[in-house]
């Protein structure tokens, strides 16, 4: 993840003269000098020069033979990656005008430096500025050298970030917050936020249903771009779907890579997050960043209905108040669904369930492996939740065994922040909003073959525990063609264990293994498997993953709501996520979800979308 990032081997905050470099057109080779930021600043006026004039076969020409353009709503409103001259051209074709007006790019003195890429290439990587017709973007070059001796760009990422004059109330722009001299009659401000967030005289323009990181940063975006947003959640409290999650549960990400938007955790902060702690900030975060939300509310089932021609929602629900149950019909212009990327609990039917004696639930209902010190427990699913609830049944003094049906990829914690995360979300590393610009403009495509070198790194620094792994008996894998981690929770959203802990008790024997067989049937007192071999049971927790999105969705919704939409998560054709953060298939419906990352990195190219919406600019 962190491969583009690297210590640059070189850099400059000065502003050489470019000589004769131009003269030479899309070639460049005039470049004689190993300055970065001479090289990108050369590059980046050529490419200026050819969009402002329509030249698009000129700008195409400035890209690598199998250089990408990754746009997030910079160009249009959508999320695109193309590769290759062809389209590359295409794409500048088809967005016409828009394209053209792709100006005044600045590059970012400070931030040009080599760095390195594909199997140690060297790259000159800078972050720059630009404006449209629409607002301001910010994007990174990825420069490497061509066979000629020219610099041309592999890698060249936009995204919009304000849309101009109606820019975040951030900063310089922020509220007032308090109008001097007499205003008779006026209010405090508890009396004015405890009105804003009851909607009396009016409805949201955006409905959020969630209030976990993904409706939070959503909620968040909106409010600082001034578009009027809601979030319901059935929950009693904001957090509670971490709250109450099961009780030894820690976030397995640092602290550097689960920052919310535009509130940072405090310096004193673990590095890993209990989730207990973690509910308590998002409860907190609500209330600092003053996030209209009601819980305990939920959608009446079947009151959802879409208006074509006002582009409109209609939308009752059903609300627990101090003064009793309320229904409330809204008619809010979007949408966001905020449940998380993954649906409703996959849940196996097992021939024989009704038959089983003792508890059988799914990991979203486990709490605490105390009940049964000295009893017999199963968890099938090896991925972050089984290998948890079976490191916490172990830890309460129950016999574990945990079923690994196919392969799992394991790192461990330390490589985490030793390889993975080192230069990009750490102590010392670049400013958030930096280390995310980094990782998001990076092309999946080159994440994939990036995380080949990194997954291979991993592999070495965990030698010992992949060695101690297969030794007894679990099967491991490398991801996809060797990818790792990333691509499988792009791919599949699992897949995979970040070690803290639950490998070293099954190389120990401490949790035993049950590997490559499936479930046959149930019995009352335990877990008959294909091959015959029963083992006993008290306790079966099916730590199986969730169904796609789309199936929420069709519970909320409707189905003819749901009917419309696409699948969500997982890789388009373009190589970006599926449906999220983007157009899903209905007019004015989002999917939101995603870690605590991506969550504050997608929140905003998305609350522009709709904010474009609200202004008929979209």
């Amino acid at each position: 993840m962190a491969a583009l990032a690297q210590t640059p081997q070189s850099s400059t905050t000065a502003l050489p003269a470019l000589d004769g470099a131009l003269k030479d057109g899309p070639s460049n080779a005039a470049v004689a000098s190993q300055d970065p930021l001479r090289i990108v600043t050369t590059v980046a006026t050529q490419l200026e020069s050819a969009l402002s004039t329509g030249d698009f076969d000129a700008a195409v020409q400035l890209f690598d033979d199998e250089g990408y353009w990754k746009d997030q709503i910079a160009l249009h409103w959508d999320f695109k990656t193309v590769q290759g001259h062809a389209k590359i051209g295409s794409f500048l074709g088809d967005n016409g005008a828009r394209a053209r007006t792709l100006n005044n790019i600045q590059v970012e003195k400070p931030s040009a430096q080599f760095t390195a890429g594909i199997k140690g290439e060297q790259l000159v990587m800078a972050f720059f500025t630009f404006d449209t017709d629409v607002g301001k973007g910010r994007g990174v070059f990825r420069l490497r050298k061509s066979k000629n001796g020219s610099w041309r760009i592999f890698a060249l990422y936009t995204t919009l970030q304000e849309i101009r004059g109606h820019e975040p109330k951030l900063g310089e722009r922020r509220a007032l917050g308090v109008e001097h001299g007499q205003h008779v009659g006026r209010k405090s401000w508890k009396d004015r936020r405890a009105e804003e967030k009851e909607y009396i005289d009016r409805s949201p323009e955006v409905l959020i249903v969630g209030a976990g990181q993904a409706g939070l940063s959503a909620s968040a975006r909106l409010k600082h771009l001034g578009v009027d947003a809601l979030m319901i959640d059935a929950n009693k409290r904001v957090g509670d779907n971490w709250r109450k999650r099961y009780d030894f549960l820690v976030l397995h990400d640092p602290i550097w890579y689960d920052h919310l938007p535009l509130l940072k955790f405090p310096p004193s902060h673990p590095v890993y997050t209990p989730k207990d702690k973690l509910a308590d900030w998002f409860e907190f975060y609500a209330s600092t960043l003053e996030l209209n939300h009601w819980m305990e509310t939920t959608i009446v089932k079947d009151s959802v209905a879409y208006d074509e021609a006002k582009k409109q929602w209609t939308v009752t629900v059903r609300r627990n108040t101090p003064d009793g149950v309320q229904e409330r019909t809204l008619h809010p212009d979007h949408i966001i669904m905020a449940t998380g990327h993954s649906g409703e609990p996959n849940m196996p039917a097992f021939k024989g369930a009704d038959d089983f004696k003792g508890r059988l639930v799914h990991s979203s209902q486990h709490g605490s492996g105390a009940e049964f010190k000295g009893k017999k427990a199963i968890v099938i699913g090896c991925c972050n939740s089984g290998h948890d609830i079976a490191q916490d049944f172990y830890e309460q003094g129950a016999d574990v065994t945990i079923v690994q049906r196919s392969s799992t990829y394991v790192m461990s914690s330390d490589s985490i922040t030793e390889i993975l995360f080192k230069g990009l979300y750490c102590e010392d590393g670049p400013p958030t909003e930096d280390a995310d610009l980094m990782f998001v403009s990076t092309p999946n495509p080159v994440h994939q073959e990036l995380h080949k070198e990194i997954t291979a790194k991993i592999a070495d620094f965990d030698k010992d525990l992949l060695s101690g792994l297969s030794n007894a008996g679990f099967k491991l894998d490398m991801g996809f063609d060797g990818s790792g981690f990333l691509m499988k929770y792009y791919r599949r959203g699992g897949g995979y264990y970040l070690d803290v802990g639950a490998s070293k008790l099954i190389m120990d024997g401490k949790i035993k293994i049950k590997q490559g067989q499936e479930i046959d049937h149930l019995e009352p007192d335990g877990v008959v498997f294909a091959d015959g071999h029963k083992l006993e049971a008290d306790v079966i927790v099916c730590a199986t993953g969730y169904q796609n999105m789309r199936t929420t969705a069709r519970k909320i919704f409707g189905d003819k709501v749901a009917d419309r939409l696409k699948l969500a998560w997982g890789l388009d054709d373009d190589e970006e996520l599926s449906a999220m953060y983007r157009f899903s298939g209905h007019p004015r419906f989002y999917y939101m979800g995603g870690n605590l990352a991506h969550c504050r990195s997608y929140s905003l190219p998305l609350a522009l979308q709709i904010q474009a919406q609200q202004l008929g600019m979209y």
